[in-house]
């Protein structure tokens, strides 16, 4: 195992009623404004209860926070922080409402020219407004650790950051909140938990077992609730609680803790995104599937074990068990609902070649966190999504 620190101090309150507890973890003196997304809050109820929870304070109100959040959104919100002299965030919704909050946060400190910096070319947070959340929405775990995806639409940019210093002071977590969404959002979230996980636990060895289980648990978790929220015709508490709290243990930073990551499959994802608007969840699983397959020799190791222990895998050739456990992940995400090629999404060859153009004029010559992915064979994993 590696070396490691490991840090998180985010209070998580978990389960039916938590909102009304939430006024106890922020400052009596707090001025604060309650982002939210497109407006669901206000018809599914979570709204009337927040604003009930904080009775008493001062608030403004910012929403239209986009599903994939914008620098250009973000800035006019740092303009009414700035102006009404705000000094806490209440996050409302789901993990891009709170991206969209942690970015906020930090750009209302930034002592630089332009807050994109922090983005753009890995500029440190210093420091940030505190933030808040009560999460509608599971699947990317913003909930419970600093990171945050910001996207520029004037030129077409998706990056992400980082920092402790954007980790919520609290989360609340309440499977209820979850029930109103549409089948198209509950099925992305599964997906993005998933893949959160494979993206540190499929890579390399480092003799790892407890973060390997605790990854093997979620996966199987996720699996068996998530084909029955799909299958459901109406929410099941149980359900809705175990994959909430499956997607916040997918990327609070536990299992990551010690081992190697990866992340290329959300590298190559972002661009989809930003160049054609498929939803975040949806472009990993086109191109995790692919990256495994061109992958497949470099992490042997790791996926007869994934094959073994999440498919229960332990029959036939080396190449044909991590065959079948790679198709036997693309066939879940299909059986959830997704389409997971790039032609179902009327994407081509010019897509393809405006990644790979576009990331050697970053200067990459590699992608992954191992950086053991070429560009070249970037480009032949998305042709083989096609």
């Amino acid at each position: 195992m590696e070396n490691f620190n490991f840090y998180n101090p985010v209070t998580i309150l978990f389960g039916k009623g938590k909102t009304r507890e939430i006024a106890s973890h922020i400052p009596r003196d707090a001025k604060i404004l309650l982002t939210y997304g497109g407006g669901s809050i206000m018809q599914n109820g979570v709204y009337n209860q927040v604003k009930e929870a904080v009775k008493g304070y001062h608030i403004i109100e910012f929403g239209g926070i986009e599903a994939n959040p914008t620098y250009e959104t973000a800035m006019e919100a740092v303009k009414v922080i700035k102006e009404k002299g705000l000094n806490f965030i209440l996050s409302v919704g789901g993990g891009s409402v709170l991206d969209a909050s942690k970015f906020i946060a930090a750009a209302v400190k930034y002592q630089g020219e332009d807050p994109w910096d922090i983005l753009a070319k890995a500029k440190p947070v210093i420091d940030a407004l505190p933030i808040g959340a009560v999460l509608t929405l599971p699947a990317t775990g913003s909930e419970m650790n600093g990171n945050s995806v910001i996207s520029k639409k004037s030129i077409q940019e998706k990056l992400a950051f980082g920092s402790p210093k954007v980790l919520p002071k609290f989360s609340v977590l309440d499977p209820e909140f979850t029930y109103s969404l549409p089948k198209r959002q509950v099925i992305n979230g599964i997906i993005d938990a998933y893949i959160h996980v494979m993206e540190q636990y499929l890579t390399y060895p480092v003799n790892s077992p407890i973060q390997d289980r605790f990854a093997e648990g979620i996966l199987l978790t996720l699996i068996e609730e998530g084909i029955k929220a799909v299958e459901n015709e109406k929410p099941n508490y149980e359900n809705r609680a175990n994959i909430m709290w499956a997607a916040t243990m997918a990327l609070n930073g536990l299992i990551g803790v010690g081992v190697k990551h990866d992340w290329a499959t959300h590298t190559i994802g972002h661009e989809l995104t930003a160049f054609h608007g498929i939803d975040h969840a949806v472009t990993l699983a086109i191109v995790l599937p692919g990256l495994l397959r061109k992958m497949k020799t470099k992490r042997r190791e790791r996926l007869l074990q994934y094959a073994s222990r999440v498919w229960g895998i332990n029959e036939g050739s080396i190449d044909e068990r991590i065959e079948t456990a790679i198709s036997k992940t693309d066939e879940f995400y299909r059986k959830l609902g997704a389409k997971t090629l790039l032609s179902e999404h009327n994407v081509g060859l010019p897509t393809i070649q405006k990644i790979k153009t576009r990331f050697e004029q970053r200067g990459m010559k590699a992608v992954g966190a191992q950086q053991d992915i070429s560009l070249q064979e970037m480009e032949e994993i998305l042709e083989s999504r096609l």
